[in-house]
């Protein structure tokens, strides 16, 4: 299952994500789910740094993707940590068994 961790502040704003895991809907390369996430996840972070220019902490492993915006960042990049999350929630509405989202107040 995917597992996907909103961060948000304190007033509700949203400041990162962390998505970890395999949705396991089919085989590696032919996965709809596992493919959807990876996609919106590296639009979002290669638009925030290389088309914003924003400063943000990114980190990317085999089944694992996180990043995270400094307080002065967030102003700048929550419309699309927002459309991120709206995308996410509509997977997991469409595939509950495969994408769970979560919310983490840091």
């Amino acid at each position: 299952m995917i597992r996907v961790d909103f961060f948000t502040a304190k007033d509700g704003g949203l400041n990162g994500f962390q998505i970890k895991g395999h949705s396991g809907s089919a085989a590696s390369g032919e996965d709809i789910v596992c493919a959807a996430v990876s996609s919106a996840a590296y639009l979002t972070a290669n638009t925030i740094t290389e088309i914003l220019h924003a400063d943000a902490s990114v980190f990317v492993d085999d089944g694992e993707m996180a990043l995270r915006l400094p307080k002065k960042s967030v102003s700048q990049c929550g419309d699309l940590l927002a459309g991120l999350k709206l995308h996410l929630l509509s997977l997991e509405e469409q595939y509950p068994e495969n994408i769970h989202v979560n919310y983490t107040e840091v």
